[in-house]
């Protein structure tokens, strides 16, 4: 490990170093994990399994798409499920006046 003169150094010296270590401090132990989850999987995969098949972990399946429920009515490529936020185009056409059923797919 070096040696520093902290004398030496300038107080914008010292707090980017100061800013370097906590920084190294708080990433320490995920680069830790991180390293030793690549040493299990580069093993498990010299074996021929991978870390889910020989820990038992499911993987996480993707939902699949929603359908969607509503479209611009000018702009059909706009669509939306229905589900989260509301996109800015359907609130704009039920403030003109229209309604949610105005704009489903029928």
């Amino acid at each position: 490990m070096a040696d520093y003169d902290l004398e030496a150094l300038s107080l914008s010296e010292l707090k980017k170093m100061q800013k370097d270590v906590a920084k190294a401090i708080a990433t320490f132990e995920d680069r830790q994990k991180a390293e030793a989850r690549a040493k299990v999987e580069a093993l498990a995969r010299d074996l021929g399994y991978s870390l889910a098949e020989l820990v038992g972990a499911e993987t996480k399946s993707s939902l699949a798409p929603v359908a969607a429920k509503y479209r611009h009515p000018e702009n059909p490529a706009l669509t939306w499920s229905g589900r989260g936020r509301k996109p800015q185009w359907f609130v704009d056409a039920l403030a003109a006046g229209k309604t949610a059923t105005d704009l489903a797919i029928n």
